[in-house]
């Protein structure tokens, strides 16, 4: 039976999610990579409890992690949370429908009442809970209404399968949008979970942070290091254990001399702050006001405790921001 560590909760940073009185760890961890089916459960493990024990209390998920068996992450997790029953309470797990999850139209990539109640309770006996904290809709869909999306969403809290509800990958007018809807059915709609970080910064052109903030909504960004590219990992070549290496991001072709040259003046500054550069393109993310937390990823429990150290320096000083800036 694992037993947490008494000083959890002595360093961790909690911001409220939007204008809800849920909290949520500055960094939490997802669970998108290496949590599914070809991981080592025993690895697997050591990151949930070794990331609970430094008071990081969010985990995310969706149905659709752990390539390439889609639900295996969150049969992982509810294999590691059988032995972490007692702490329930002081967990908040989220987890996602939307895209491609089981064969036929009902499975499909879409934001149908049908797909989104059925994935719910799949999930749910995943990972062998009655509830999850926080229910997503991970991808907008113009093929279904948005009423019936989020109608849906609001169901699910109505049947205490989730307490709050949330939306992923929705630009500033879809949010907007189905905002009006959740003020209509009084849903505890709190947080929309887009990808950000300082070479993806697509919220800011797009407005969307500043539409969040004004109307109450949290956001939970995902990708802050831009799936590895802002650590220190790709700064003398490329690994051939790496996500680049081994061919499984999309963005590998990026990674060329210019950026190379940026993520190196990056790494100068980082080290001037005393800190790491995925440490530092941690506390860029969260040096926004209308981010509440930033999800990382992890492969092993080491990252974590180095991840989860950028809250010792979440400041900047005008300069810094000022020299990041003409790198970025």
């Amino acid at each position: 039976m694992f037993l947490a560590n008494d000083k959890r909760y002595e360093k961790m940073i909690y911001r409220h999610c939007g204008k809800s009185g849920l909290k949520l760890p500055v960094v939490s961890l997802g669970l998108w990579q290496n949590f599914g089916h070809k991981g080592c459960f025993a690895n697997m493990e050591a990151m949930i409890h070794t990331a609970f024990d430094l008071g990081i209390t969010h985990f995310d998920l969706a149905n659709n992690y752990g390539n390439p068996y889609n639900g295996s992450a969150e049969e992982n997790f509810g294999r590691i949370l059988s032995g972490m029953r007692q702490y329930r309470d002081e967990l908040c797990i989220s987890t996602k429908a939307g895209y491609e999850m089981w064969q036929g139209p009902y499975g499909d990539r879409n934001g149908s009442r049908k797909y989104l109640l059925a994935s719910l309770d799949q999930s749910l006996k995943r990972m062998g809970l009655d509830y999850v904290d926080i229910f997503y809709h991970h991808v907008f869909d113009p093929n279904t209404p948005l009423e019936e999306t989020a109608l849906a969403l609001d169901h699910a809290v109505r049947q205490g399968k989730a307490l709050y509800v949330g939306i992923s990958n929705y630009n500033k007018a879809q949010t907007e949008e189905i905002k009006k809807i959740f003020e209509e059915l009084h849903t505890p709609f709190i947080v929309n979970q887009p990808s950000y970080s300082m070479l993806n910064r697509w919220i800011e052109r797009d407005g969307l942070d500043k539409s969040v903030q004004k109307n109450g909504i949290g956001l939970a960004v995902f990708s802050p290091l831009y799936q590895g590219f802002l650590t220190d990992k790709y700064l003398g070549g490329i690994p051939q254990d790496s996500r680049v290496g081994k061919g499984e991001t999309w963005i590998g072709r990026e990674l060329d001399d210019t950026m190379l040259s940026r993520l190196h003046k990056l790494n100068e500054i980082a080290q001037r702050r005393g800190q790491r550069l995925s440490q530092m393109a941690l506390s860029w993310v969260l040096h926004n006001e209308a981010v509440t937390t930033v999800l990382i990823g992890a492969s092993r429990p080491e990252q974590i405790v180095e991840n989860a150290a950028c809250i010792e320096k979440l400041e900047f000083t005008k300069e810094e921001i000022a020299e990041i800036e003409t790198y970025l």
